[in-house]
């Protein structure tokens, strides 16, 4: 194997194992259930000091590397799972958000 792509493969299995932005739990992305993977990268995100972006990008981040770097390793069946753990991360960042954004903008109109 070429040299550069051997230290590339080690470099982003590094990168997974232990994340400077991330402390996360143990086996993750391996879980079945999207919004409990969802939970924990946002508690992940929200309670580490060493992330350099906002929450919600940092575990997005994590979890579009973990999925990117799989590549043909991860099943179909897992991958769907993080793709749905995507959506849930997005509610649980946002729709709290969202809900109060909309609950503001009718008491301006009623008024």
């Amino acid at each position: 194997m070429h040299k550069a792509l051997k230290t590339q493969k080690n470099w982003t299995a590094e990168v997974g194992k232990k994340s400077n932005a991330l402390d996360l739990e143990k086996g993750v992305f391996t879980w079945q259930d999207p919004e409990k993977i969802a939970q924990s990268l946002k508690q992940s995100a929200e309670t580490s000091r060493r992330r350099k972006a906002k929450p919600f990008q940092s575990a997005m981040s994590m979890l579009n590397f973990y999925i990117n770097r799989s590549g043909k390793n991860l099943n179909n069946i897992q991958r769907n799972i993080l793709e749905q753990a995507k959506s849930e991360l997005r509610k649980l960042f946002f729709s709290r958000k969202l809900s109060l954004g909309r609950r503001a903008k009718r008491n301006t109109e009623e008024h």
